[in-house]
């Protein structure tokens, strides 16, 4: 197993390190670092933006050739970490003890190590592995104005006035697509200077949201029912990218269950719960957001658009368009070919 150690919390030296030892390219552009790396060790991009008050991002999408054992060993303040893998898994321990907690994907994960911790992540050699690390500095997150950590329940409210990393915390939580949904459009941003930064940060805080939000209700016992399985939200998910491939096709919750291998109730509920939508709701809206992709950025006409998601009525297009919109689609068009584009809020 091929040892990295890491001995600075400071975002610029974690990358400068890992990149001594991974032998890759490190370029800058837009106040985004990126380490690109592909030999013997492994290939993949490593990225990482930092924000005011503490917050940052480190995104990693790596395949190792290899087993790597990444440890920290710092004598600063530990950064609280919030954590969600879109892809694989991987093994954390606190202090590079046998002890080790299986991190899976799509699980929401919270840790903050005890000061002079060896904080330690194992990563398995050929797997594929998509993972966000979003990192708050306490002490400079504490300084926002209106950061109302007060709100937080007691149990999390501790972990960031624990200065001095005191008392060691892991969460564990639940399984959420809903954030895998917000991570899909974090890395399908692709605009560049300040909207770019903006839209980055924007999508950061909202991820770091429905984190906090999966903690509160892990903890006041709202987690995901029983009925679901980490195999069902696999299923899950995948059928969320069947119905975007097969947009224009029968996607009634009979023939999305059958295709899922999962009941309609228990697809109902699996949706219910991971999208806070009905599968209905869910194809609905899917729809309507490639319809206004269609309307911005092709010349198909309203009916041809009509056709290539799937609904039967133009007059039922227009009426679900505007009901979400505000807008009539033929209206919307004119606007962006008057004005430019024009942004409406999903």
């Amino acid at each position: 197993m091929r040892e990295i150690i890491i001995t600075s919390i400071k975002d610029e030296h974690i990358l400068n390190q890992l990149n001594s030892c991974l032998e890759g390219k490190l370029t800058e552009e837009w106040g985004e670092r990126i380490l690109e790396f592909d030999n013997e060790i492994g290939k993949g991009t490593i990225r990482n933006i930092g924000f005011d008050w503490g917050v940052s991002l480190l995104d990693c999408n790596v395949t190792f050739h290899q087993n790597i054992k990444l440890i920290f060993r710092t004598t600063s303040v530990s950064p609280i970490e919030f954590i969600f893998i879109s892809k694989g898994s991987f093994k954390y321990s606190e202090d590079d003890n046998e002890e080790y907690l299986d991190l899976e994907q799509y699980q929401n994960i919270i840790i903050s190590p005890k000061r002079y911790a060896k904080k330690t992540f194992v990563f398995p050699k050929g797997r594929d592995l998509k993972v966000n690390f979003i990192r708050i500095l306490r002490k400079d997150y504490l300084k926002k104005k209106n950061n109302n950590v007060t709100y937080l329940n007691e149990l999390l409210l501790s972990v960031f006035n624990d200065e001095e990393n005191s008392f060691p915390y892991t969460h564990g939580g639940s399984f959420s697509l809903k954030i895998e949904d917000q991570v899909k459009a974090l890395d399908n941003v692709h605009d560049n200077g300040i909207i770019r930064s903006l839209s980055i940060e924007g999508r950061i805080y909202l991820i770091l949201s429905l984190q906090l939000l999966e903690h509160h209700d892990f903890e006041t016992n709202k987690s995901l029912p029983d009925a679901l399985s980490r195999a069902d939200i696999k299923k899950i998910n995948t059928l969320s990218e069947y119905i975007l491939d097969n947009i224009s096709g029968h996607l009634s919750v009979e023939a999305l269950a059958k295709e899922s291998g999962l009941s309609p109730k228990k697809l109902q509920l699996g949706f219910k719960v991971l999208y806070s939508k009905t599968v209905n709701e869910y194809v609905r809206q899917l729809k309507l957001e490639i319809s206004r992709d269609y309307l911005k950025n092709t010349d198909l006409s309203v009916s041809e658009i009509v056709y290539a998601i799937g609904i039967k009525s133009r007059s039922y297009f227009s009426k679900i368009f505007n009901d979400a919109y505000g807008i009539l689609p033929t209206d919307y068009r004119k606007q962006l070919k008057s004005v430019g584009k024009i942004g409406i809020d999903r």
